[in-house]
């Protein structure tokens, strides 16, 4: 069906965006890491890119589970069942344990236990309850943006409470992103494709120029954003190993 149900190009240009900006952060991660850039990502404007970008991805994620729920709401007059969101979520979850094995494998601190995927596959499932509402969604991803800015105060000996925000004393790792604060930002991406694309219709005026060739580039990395993610950070270091600046040891020893 071609029109007004078609796929909204504007989501996968902004994905591609947040993709971007992703690998660029972890480009020069990396040569920190590897000790060849000085840019101190924890605190410069390095770190806002990777902040950005992690916004961006999750915002979009939001607008994307309301556009998906309400679009089989108009075409098929069914609402889609919960157990396609948790098949979706656990996918996007496990994929998440498979970057916590290698960086398990390969990384010497920092692990990641609870990076953006994990949080997307669990957020993914505990969305389901908000993706018709607009005000609930909003309110609710107030109070846990706000309950996230106190728990940063707290800590813990234990690690059990890691995925929901509380942190155990001496804490690292390369890619954290716990369901609060986090969860909000998804929230408001819920909200706000509610709010601009009811009845999966567009609620503003949009020209397109989706076949503009930077605009195609982007949409296109932005349709493939899960494998970009799975696939960026091998690809830099062999790109930097073979341009000198990685040695592979550092990875294994």
């Amino acid at each position: 069906m071609t029109g007004t149900y078609d796929r909204k190009w504007e989501i996968d240009f902004l994905r591609g965006i947040a993709i971007i900006l992703m690998v660029f952060f972890h480009l020069l991660y990396d040569l920190e890491f590897l000790g060849y850039h000085e840019s101190n990502v924890q605190t410069e404007i390095v770190y806002l890119i990777g902040r950005a970008a992690a916004f961006l991805f999750i915002f979009v994620a939001g607008i994307s589970l309301t556009l998906s729920f309400s679009k089989q709401l108009e075409l098929e007059q069914t609402k889609p069942k919960f157990t396609k969101y948790v098949k979706r979520g656990l996918k996007i979850f496990l994929w998440g344990m498979v970057i916590t094995a290698g960086s398990y494998i390969f990384l010497k601190e920092g692990i990641i236990i609870f990076g953006v995927l994990h949080f997307i596959g669990v957020a993914i499932i505990l969305s389901y309850p908000f993706l018709k509402y607009r005000i609930p969604s909003l309110v609710t991803a107030i109070l846990i943006i706000i309950t996230g800015m106190l728990l940063r105060t707290i800590t813990i000996e234990q690690p059990w409470l890691l995925w929901i925000g509380i942190q155990p004393t001496g804490f690292r790792s390369y890619d954290y992103f716990p369901l609060i604060p986090w969860f909000g930002v998804m929230l408001i991406g819920i909200f706000t494709g509610n709010e601009l694309y009811p009845q999966y219709k567009r609620k503003f005026a949009l020209s397109d120029i989706s076949e503009l060739l930077p605009i195609r580039i982007l949409t296109y990395m932005g349709k493939r954003s899960l494998l970009i993610y799975l696939l960026h950070q091998p690809v830099l270091i062999a790109i930097l190993y073979i341009a000198g600046f990685a040695d592979l040891s550092q990875f294994t020893s």
